[in-house]
């Protein structure tokens, strides 16, 4: 049975469409992705020149670095350029070196009052001056001799017998330990410059006694009078000697008991004996004598107080005495009520 020829042309025309018709809608698929894609290119674009609009002028970018809580999306890299692109000058960074045991020494060796470091030096270069001499060289260049002093004017010799502690020892240690307490404490509460004129006093005083009973050295005694000093000062104070707590006037006769049971001789109690003396005797006349009418000269003069102790301790002290002796002469009485007239 043969097909009419207009039908087969039909279909024939029908299935060349089908078929032709994928390609037909291919170019429009293809415009499409390409629009989209130079949109995304051209929206990232945009967004990478606002951020670097933002990041030279300082703002916050929108691009998330941090974690979820971070402020605005901040930067947690610090930025090292300024807004002109130049960099930032940072400040150095003083790092501290860690401080060696000289360095610390020598610290601690300028915080010592003064006249207490200057005593200290000197008591360390005379026993060097001990050591290298020997001990008949030392015996016969630092010893007091009050015959070469007045004749042969070696000046000297007083304030070598004032800082010679002997060679070094614990017994050395001790002492060097007693000098720097005790002179700290007389030097911070008297002042620099009455803590000169107290230690002018016990050398003169111990060189003339010394010289009598016929000791050569007697920086001993100097370390007891200082201690007597304290300890008139607040009698019955009480403080902790060995393993015992006694009253503080005590303790100058501890330390002489002490050094007579070591030594084993009942001569080793003459240097603080000697000290004793020679601490009360200003004592006495510094703290008791102006109680009882007297007149206390042992004072510094003014230059010497405004030298050592500053500009206005020259005024605190004459204020302190005019203080003190309107309290003494000040009258005790009853008291008056308040609108009594009598």
């Amino acid at each position: 049975m043969r097909v009419p020829f207009t039908i087969s042309v039909g279909m024939a025309a029908a299935i060349s469409c089908i078929s032709a018709k994928p390609s037909s809608f291919q170019p429009r698929r293809t415009a499409f992705t390409s629009r989209q894609q130079t949109a995304n290119t051209q929206h990232d674009h945009d967004a990478a020149i606002f951020n670097t609009v933002l990041e030279l002028r300082g703002g916050a970018s929108r691009k998330k670095k941090g974690g979820r809580t971070a402020s605005l999306y901040g930067n947690s890299k610090k930025s090292t350029k300024t807004a002109t692109g130049k960099a930032k000058v940072k400040g150095s960074v003083k790092e501290e070196a860690p401080k060696s045991a000289v360095s610390d020494t020598l610290t601690k060796y300028k915080a010592i009052l003064p006249l207490t470091r200057v005593y200290i030096t000197m008591v360390g270069i005379v026993t060097l001056l001990g050591l290298a001499l020997g001990d008949e060289m030392s015996q016969g260049l630092l010893a007091l001799d009050p015959i070469r002093v007045m004749y042969g004017l070696e000046l000297w010799r007083p304030i070598t017998a004032a800082c010679f502690l002997g060679p070094p020892s614990i017994g050395w240690l001790m002492n060097a330990y007693y000098l720097f307490e005790y002179g700290s404490s007389l030097e911070r509460a008297f002042g620099t410059a009455q803590h000169l004129l107290f230690l002018l006093i016990q050398i003169t005083l111990l060189s003339v006694c010394s010289a009598f009973f016929g000791q050569p050295f007697f920086a001993q005694s100097v370390i007891t009078s200082m201690l007597h000093v304290l300890s008139r000062s607040m009698p019955n104070q009480q403080v902790k000697w060995l393993i015992f707590t006694v009253p503080y006037w005590t303790l100058p006769l501890g330390l002489m008991a002490s050094d007579v049971l070591q030594a084993g001789d009942a001569a080793a109690a003459l240097p603080h004996v000697l000290g004793i003396l020679s601490g009360h005797l200003y004592f006495f006349h510094k703290n008791v004598w102006p109680k009882v009418g007297g007149e206390d000269w042992l004072f510094p003069p003014a230059f010497l107080r405004r030298t050592l102790d500053g500009e206005g301790a020259a005024d605190r002290s004459k204020a302190k005495e005019s203080i003190s002796n309107a309290l003494k002469a000040r009258k005790k009485g009853r008291g008056k009520k308040l609108g009594s007239s009598k």
